[in-house]
């Protein structure tokens, strides 16, 4: 049995002083951590040696017996373990070279967030977070695993949510067949959002871009008050709300759309685009108001959860270039032209072309169900010789 994980995230209403209980929790992590931190350096600067995780613990303990650190103990224990879990972790990644420095949280940088690993219960839309009780939700859905680990969070707009980390379990066996009817080949783009193999256009959204006018009000009415002041405050969570209805808008759509496509079809075939290169041209504003990377994320998962193929085709494979009718690949083709003519005469639409080719080569790592025969192209073979296809349970690196 392979296990995976599902991760529930609800808006909390906590009552007043619910929400000053929380505050206090995140206050009581961010402490722990820069204690933490500091710690560390201190030894490291005394004896040469770093501290680690035990020997912290230990200290923390000793810490809390204090009569002036009393307050510490009105937070959960296993969140201030938790704490200088997240601080070890963060070491172990600078001196592996995969993230810088770990620094000191500020109360006004840092967002009031903390983790609880044990003992989140979630009943009747209402959720219990220890030293604080039952706290209500909007709860959307039911929770149907094993809660693993509770993450709460404050947004620039004051608002409390809960991330719930679930394991499922699903039998490590092949997926089953897909009928060929039921595969499609997705091209990504900005003109488009998606172009289907079977011709279904989806449009962009650009919630970024329709918002724009109105965040630019909010960011410059910000900038014109006075620092410190109680105006500033109220500025800057009205152009947090404007944000936050954005990254909502976009998720919604997203989540709305992926799903969609993972219970229409039985294999979905998509290339594997560079969009950090893609993010750090003139075009970057566009690639990042589209979110293609949550797009595959989301995909990637529900791919997992619903028992469907998802191949993911090289990012050097020429989908928009290569003919589909005589396999002739146009070298010149310019990213501005949308259609093309191939020497053979054929007259392709560029994002088409390259979605029925996606396709094609997807269906070179899909299984056929019996009775039906592989869509192959005009000459009657596949697109390319095999090369890096991945399918979405086969890949470790694509799990959730």
């Amino acid at each position: 049995m392979a296990v995976h994980r599902k991760v529930y995230r609800f808006r909390m209403e906590p009552t007043q002083t619910q929400a000053e209980a929380l505050l206090r929790m995140a206050g009581a992590r961010r402490f722990v951590w820069n204690w933490g931190l500091a710690r560390r350096k201190e030894a490291y600067a005394a004896t040469g040696k770093g501290l680690t995780y035990n020997q912290q613990a230990t200290e923390l303990t000793a810490l809390k017996k204090q009569p002036e650190m009393a307050w510490l103990r009105e937070a959960d224990s296993q969140l201030l373990q938790q704490a200088l879990k997240d601080l070890d972790r963060a070491f172990r990644a600078f001196f592996s070279k995969r993230a810088s420095f770990p620094r000191f949280k500020s109360k006004k940088r840092d967002e009031p967030r903390f983790r609880i690993p044990q003992r989140v219960k979630v009943e009747d839309s209402k959720v219990y977070v220890p030293k604080v009780g039952w706290v209500r939700l909007r709860q959307s859905q039911p929770v149907d695993c094993p809660i693993k680990g509770a993450t709460f969070k404050r947004d620039g707009a004051g608002h409390w949510y809960v991330s719930l980390t679930a394991e499922f379990e699903m039998p490590d066996v092949p997926l089953p067949s897909a009928n060929p009817e039921r595969v499609v080949g997705i091209d990504l783009g900005l003109k488009d959002f998606a172009v289907l193999s079977d011709g279904t256009r989806i449009a962009p959204p650009r919630f970024y871009r329709k918002g724009l006018a109105k965040l630019r009000r909010a960011q410059r009415a910000l900038s014109r008050k006075q620092k410190g002041s109680r105006n500033r405050e109220k500025a800057r969570k009205r152009l947090s709300k404007l944000h936050a209805r954005v990254r909502h808008q976009r998720q919604d759509w997203l989540h709305k759309l992926t799903t969609g496509l993972v219970t229409r079809y039985d294999g979905l075939c998509i290339e594997d685009l560079n969009l950090k290169g893609m993010a750090k041209t003139k075009l970057s504003l566009s690639v990042l108001d589209a979110a293609l990377g949550e797009f595959r994320r989301q995909l990637t998962y529900k791919a997992v959860w619903y028992g469907k193929h998802l191949v993911v085709i090289d990012r050097f494979f020429p989908s928009s270039k290569l003919c589909r009718e005589g396999g002739a690949i146009n070298q010149n083709l310019a990213l501005s032209e949308r259609v093309w003519t191939c020497e053979c005469g054929a007259v392709h639409d560029r994002d088409l072309n390259a979605a029925q080719n996606i396709r094609a080569e997807g269906m070179r790592h899909i299984p056929v169900a019996v009775g039906h025969t592989e869509t192959l192209n005009a000459w009657e073979e596949g697109v390319r010789p095999a090369h890096g296809g991945q399918s979405s349970l086969n890949q470790e690196s694509h799990r959730l």
